[in-house]
């Protein structure tokens, strides 16, 4: 129950943004970067996730951060992070700068919901070698929740980070944090889980998924989200939740786009061709899907329709 109301406020107090079927969308959710040391999760996929974002950036997608981007529960200097991940940091800002960059704050970046920490830490950095203050993402407003709303059918995806109504990272959130900073971020690094994290527990995983598509089923609107790191497309017929994934995961990083009125999930992986050489390569796992499909007004997406319907790869 806290947890519809927690989504429901989150819902309510979204950002609104409209789109088409000119829109292009990439999600990419749980990157966790930190400081580039041992415990930096992120560190083995800084160069798959910057091929990415060059991709989508040629591409003109907006690229939507859905959550747990920065691990500040970890590492409490942003600017470690920062200048551990420089590259990162180059071409989001390019996303900013064409006002195509929306940030949603997770659970593990929740301090983004503090407009004066965004202020101090996000807006500029001191360039230590031309030894000035540089412009990052100067008035940037992060979000706890986007709706995307359709200019003509009105259908609406709501997208947000997922951890709302989950206690040990909601309304516990600080005794978690303590505990990940002084004692499972050292743990995990020899082979210890944290068992409050729905990435490392399982049953915890199943039960959050669980609420999400009783919020679904209960109030009819499609929902992306992150937070239990495991990727999940719909198959015909089932409830419209979408999860993006991770991008810590040793096997590359996996996400969702929108184009051209439809919606698929991607992963970006490092393969080697055939004389050995490796390619940082996009690879289609589910879909593509028409998104009109599941709007719950129309129910399209219980009805019987094929894969790939009308899709040009082409236009990718």
């Amino acid at each position: 129950m806290f947890t519809d109301k927690r989504l429901m406020k989150a819902y309510k107090g979204a950002k609104i943004e409209y789109f088409d079927e000119n829109s292009r969308y990439v999600f990419f959710s749980d990157s966790h970067r930190g400081d580039d040391s041992i415990s930096d999760e992120f560190t083995r996929n800084q160069n798959i996730f910057l091929r990415a974002l060059e991709y989508y950036y040629t591409k003109n997608y907006v690229y939507v951060e859905l959550g747990d981007g920065d691990e500040l529960w970890e590492y409490n200097e942003f600017k470690h992070i920062r200048l551990a991940h420089s590259d990162i940091f180059v071409a989001l800002k390019k996303f900013y700068d064409k006002k195509k960059l929306i940030m949603i704050y997770g659970n593990h970046n929740i301090y983004l919901k503090n407009k004066h920490y965004v202020h101090n830490k996000y807006f500029a950095y001191y360039d230590e070698y031309f030894q000035k203050m540089n412009d990052l993402f100067k008035g940037i407003t992060p979000y706890e929740a986007l709706i995307l709303k359709h200019k003509t059918t009105g259908q609406e995806i709501f997208t947000v980070h997922g951890h709302q109504g989950d206690l040990m990272n909601d309304q516990l959130w600080i005794i978690t944090m303590l505990l990940l900073r002084y004692f499972w971020r050292f743990m995990h690094v020899v082979g210890f889980q944290n068992p409050s994290s729905p990435a490392r527990n399982q049953f915890k995983r199943h039960k959050i998924e669980k609420t999400y598509k009783k919020w679904i089923q209960n109030h009819k609107i499609m929902l992306i989200c992150g937070h239990t790191h495991r990727p999940r497309f719909p198959k015909r017929n089932e409830i419209p939740y979408f999860n993006t994934g991770c991008c810590i995961q040793t096997r590359g990083i996996t996400g969702i786009e929108i184009i051209g009125g439809q919606i698929l999930m991607v992963d970006w992986r490092i393969r080697a061709d055939e004389e050995g050489i490796l390619h940082v390569e996009r690879n289609i796992m589910r879909g593509p899907e028409p998104i009109e499909r599941f709007d719950f007004k129309k129910h399209h997406f219980y009805k019987n329709t094929t894969y790939n319907e009308g899709f040009d790869e082409t236009k990718i």
